[in-house]
């Protein structure tokens, strides 16, 4: 892939501030592991290789298991993963695939009825975040290391 800009360098107010709201989402409410399901789950739909090498390191990091990233894209077809956590990814998939469909009100009322307006209004902007970095690694080619 050829080398191009560099959005840090040209753009560093507002490479900034998507690293504040990186910042700001990290010292939420949002576990580690939603956090990471999220990022994860997000960067395999939009086919994000950099994004998808940097979270999947941060997660075994962080304890979870390779079996379970092994399946996350078949998250539907396993026990592996919480009621909760399920929630999330579902959430996940339909913010990220907005076009679609949009958000099904049956994912966002169990979403509420099992985390509460302020944790899916953090689920939503942590969901908001990673396409955004999704979109900048893709668009700009960013290598993995």
């Amino acid at each position: 892939m050829e080398k191009r800009l560099n959005l840090e360098e040209l753009q560093p107010k507002a490479y900034k501030a998507m690293l504040g709201l990186e910042a700001y989402l990290h010292a939420g409410d949002l576990n580690k592991t939603h956090i990471n399901l999220i990022k994860i789950r997000a960067s395999q739909i939009n086919g994000c290789a950099y994004c998808l090498d940097m979270h999947t390191k941060e997660s075994l990091k962080s304890g979870e298991t390779q079996q379970r990233l092994f399946v996350l894209s078949a998250w539907k077809e396993t026990d592996l993963f919480t009621e909760e956590e399920k929630t999330v990814l579902a959430l996940t998939e339909e913010i990220t695939l907005i076009h679609q469909h949009g958000v099904l009100t049956d994912t966002y009322k169990k979403a509420v009825d099992t985390f509460g307006e302020n944790y899916v209004a953090q689920i939503i902007m942590a969901i908001i975040a990673i396409n955004g970095w999704n979109r900048i690694a893709i668009s700009t080619h960013l290598q993995i290391n």
